[in-house]
């Protein structure tokens, strides 16, 4: 389908506001929408900024009044056709009197589809899969979640230049500089879980808490993020152990009281410790990872932020579950130690797990790598 020009700015448009919402939406989809008048000129614009507020066809609609009347409206994701905690966007198009819709995704929930239907039947020109891509890259996360029951999933690893994890006495802090630190930690805040393995805890015994702002005064290396997003409404991430053995110490850093953690285990496990605890099946690797998945999402988990040593790293891998690659790499050397990624079930050189860029920047003296497995099933072409 050949795009018109207007259509694909517009929609460009649209594609850039729903980003401003990464981070603050879950368990709601990123949306972004641009209103014109009849005339073609833009009269409003908005974006989804937090779970519960209003979405970004309503806050583009107030934007633009009466001029919406006879005028087209560009939506990143299809409106929605139900009740929630907000009505049907579908309905506010339509009381706004808007002569055009054009989307770029159809909504894969079921609960939440039939905009597109609802606008058509009431005489509302409807275009769809305008920079369907764009659109979906910008909303991963959520389509993840929305079409395969699971969360989304970032696996973040720092590596020096011959791809070493750590020195071989064990030492890793720090391989990269302050720089991609305090990148991680944005990426940290934006997602909804961190999880790490039980080697990482008992090695580095780690917060796993997102600290983009500086550190506290105090010296505690714990800023004053987390009492802000409390402040804000915006849920802190949870922290995920994953501990098939029930190993975790109960003086780990990572059962303080600086964010919620839900610690795995296996289902055959006896343990005493006090923590909010989740039993999954056991199998020769580990623990059940798409349960853990599965039950993360069941708790309005969309996106996960996957830490720690390589063999969870390689477990994840290994079973396709990982949807997104970050890896700082610092541009020195070490020749031995630990390798950022394990074993993850490639025997021969043909079953490799291909990858593609997406994104190469410098950050400080460091390289950032951002990349995503060549097929991912459950997602539209």
């Amino acid at each position: 389908m050949e795009i018109p020009a207007q259509d694909a700015a517009h929609m460009a448009r649209a594609v850039e506001l729903a980003g401003r919402g990464h981070g603050t939406t879950s368990p709601n989809p990123v949306v972004g929408c641009v209103v014109l008048d009849a005339a073609g000129e833009v009269a409003g614009e908005g974006f989804h900024a937090y779970a519960g507020g209003p979405h970004a066809e309503v806050v583009a609609l107030a934007q633009a009044g009466e001029r919406a009347r006879g005028g087209t409206a560009y939506v990143t994701l299809e409106p929605c056709d139900h009740t929630g905690r907000t009505g049907p966007c579908s309905q506010a198009l339509l009381d706004a009197g808007v002569a055009r819709v054009v989307i770029a995704v159809s909504d894969p929930n079921p609960k939440a589809a039939g905009g597109a239907a609802r606008l058509r039947a009431r005489g509302v020109a409807v275009t769809s899969g305008v920079l369907a891509g764009e659109a979906g890259r910008v909303n991963e996360e959520w389509l993840t979640y929305a079409r395969l029951g699971r969360s989304h999933v970032t696996w973040k690893f720092a590596a020096t230049l011959d791809g070493r994890s750590a020195a071989e006495d064990g030492t890793s802090q720090w391989i990269t500089s302050p720089e991609a630190r305090a990148d991680v930690h944005r990426l940290r805040a934006a997602s909804d879980a961190i999880v790490a393995g039980i080697g990482t805890v008992l090695a580095d015994d780690p917060r796993l808490t997102a600290r983009p702002t500086p550190p506290a005064e105090d010296g505690s290396g714990v800023g004053d993020e987390v009492g802000v997003r409390r402040a804000t409404g915006v849920r802190v991430p949870l922290r995920v152990v994953v501990d098939p053995d029930g190993r975790t110490p109960p003086s780990a850093r990572v059962l303080d009281d600086q964010a919620p953690t839900l610690v795995a285990i296996a289902d055959d496990v006896e343990t005493d410790l006090k923590a909010d605890l989740l039993r999954l099946p056991r199998h020769a690797a580990g623990l059940d990872l798409p349960a853990l998945l599965g039950e993360l999402a069941a708790r309005e988990v969309v996106s996960v932020f996957l830490e720690g040593g390589p063999t969870l790293a390689g477990s994840f891998i290994g079973q396709g579950l990982v949807d997104r690659v970050v890896a700082y790499v610092a541009p020195a050397l070490l020749g031995s130690g630990r390798a950022a990624l394990g074993a993850a079930g490639v025997r021969t050189i043909g079953e490799l797990h291909r990858l593609t860029f997406d994104d190469i920047s410098p950050i400080g003296p460091d390289v950032r790598l951002i990349a995503r497995p060549t097929t991912q099933p459950g997602r539209e072409k």
